[in-house]
């Protein structure tokens, strides 16, 4: 296979990860709410903890991350912070966007890092599909290997971007009420992923 053609695959295979719902995804729409550009302050938060991860599975750790054990203290530490976020998101609420100053809100670069690191399935999908792509890119050469990595990137990027800013434009078009619903469905949906790796975590852990 050439370059090309498993650049095409790669692509096509990432956006089923990439735009598969889960809890950066609610992130990304409740923070939309309140900004457009929050979509690509959480890409660039993935990006943080998804390019390391990639050289990481490079030099062979993939094993590692696919332990239950360590899937099992992501996943509880992950579930804490989706409950602490899915709280913040719904306090959110009652506050109107211009009065969002008022009170500390975690940052859309944050809530980026926090939600990619505390994920355990989005290790899994690095350790399973994601390896076999980087070690497929990596035989290309550090030049093309570093080009699979951007592009797959940007994809998280564009979409991302898209999202937030659907969000706000529903915002704007449809008032207060509108952020409201987005923040309450938000916090609402993270709870309960919260309470999900949280409960996953608890049952491999005990």
């Amino acid at each position: 296979m050439g370059y090309g053609a498993f650049l095409l695959q790669a692509v096509l295979i990432s956006l089923s990860g990439v735009m598969a719902p889960g809890p950066l995804t609610v992130v990304v729409v409740g923070k939309g709410a309140r900004s457009a550009r929050a979509g690509a302050a959480i890409a660039v938060g993935h990006g943080v903890v998804e390019f390391p991860l990639m050289a990481l599975l490079v030099v062979g750790l993939a094993p590692f991350f696919t332990r239950p054990a360590f899937a099992a203290w992501v996943g509880l530490a992950g579930g804490l912070v989706l409950l602490w976020m899915g709280v913040d998101l719904v306090r959110t609420m009652r506050r109107p966007a211009a009065d969002a100053p008022a009170r500390r809100e975690t940052p859309a670069l944050t809530a980026g890092i926090l939600m990619t690191a505390g994920n355990p399935y989005f290790l899994v999908w690095w350790s399973t599909v994601g390896a076999t792509l980087v070690l497929r890119a990596w035989g290309f050469g550090l030049g093309r290997f570093v080009l699979f990595a951007v592009i797959h990137w940007s994809l998280d990027l564009v979409w991302y971007f898209f999202l937030s800013s659907a969000s706000h434009r529903g915002t704007r078009l449809l008032g207060h009420r509108f952020r409201v619903g987005v923040s309450l469905v938000s916090g609402a949906l993270l709870l309960y992923f919260g309470v999900r790796f949280v409960a996953d975590a608890a049952g491999t852990l005990l």
